[in-house]
């Protein structure tokens, strides 16, 4: 069974970086597409980022396009997102999820089957 678990939530100013890491057990890390979601009470969760299992293709959400790298290294099993120029609607719980590598849509939140815990930021103003 697959197992995630975020850290590096925190509070950030805006303006400031964050880093968020995910640490992925259970299977064999690159048979999978990662992503990372995000969500705020009330609205539905929504997706930031996106890499395929070799690392060579990865999807913005353009929310967050130009401030946002999301990075994998399969000899660690982890998944980061370094956010830059943070900003108070950044503030979310961030999830990171794990779904088959041969998902077609990796924008899509029902294309993956494994969820972290969720990890907090909130970015003050």
């Amino acid at each position: 069974q697959v197992q995630l678990v975020e850290s590096g939530g925190g509070l950030v100013q805006a303006g400031d970086s964050l880093r968020l890491s995910c640490a992925f057990s259970g299977r064999t890390f690159s048979g999978y597409v990662m992503g990372w979601f995000r969500q705020t009470p009330g609205k539905e969760r929504e997706f930031v980022a996106a890499i395929r299992g070799s690392g060579g293709f990865t999807l913005y959400a353009d929310s967050v396009k130009g401030r946002a790298t999301i990075r994998r290294d399969n000899a660690k099993n982890t998944v980061t997102l370094q956010m830059n120029s943070a900003k108070p609607e950044d503030t979310a719980v961030y999830y990171c999820a794990a779904g088959s590598g041969t998902m077609l849509i990796m924008s899509t939140l029902r294309n993956y089957q494994y969820w972290g815990q969720g990890t907090q930021v909130t970015v003050s103003s």
